[in-house]
């Protein structure tokens, strides 16, 4: 085992490589040692270097509902009013904090995606 860490896209390129013939290294094995922490290394680079940003909060509501068989009656009775599930899936109507705590609730939406700007 020789690991060390990824410093660029070449190191980055080759841990990948490594990582695939590792793929299937059963536990507690040197290989599957190897794999274990190959895995936490890249992962390390990855955050760095690609991270990845929340959802839009009105696309996170609308992937959910869809997801779960939720039509825009359903939301209206998370949200209050159906006018109401229509302004906010047109953009016209800002989550409150009480809304954002009730779709959290009902649809496990974390919080952190809807208390963005949009």
């Amino acid at each position: 085992m020789n690991i060390k860490p990824i410093r660029t896209k070449k190191d980055y390129e080759a841990a990948l490589k490594r990582l695939n013939v590792l793929f299937d290294a059963k536990p507690n094995t040197p290989e599957g040692d190897e794999l274990e922490i190959l895995s936490m290394v890249i992962d390390t680079y990855e955050k760095e270097h690609y991270p990845v940003d929340y959802p839009d909060p009105v696309e996170a509501i609308k992937f959910r509902m869809e997801q779960m068989g939720y039509s825009q009656n359903d939301l209206a009775k998370v949200v209050g009013l159906k006018s109401r599930a229509s302004e906010i899936l047109n953009r016209k109507r800002k989550l409150s904090l009480d809304m954002i705590r009730k779709l959290h609730e009902t649809l496990s939406i974390p919080t952190d995606v809807l208390i963005q700007e949009y």
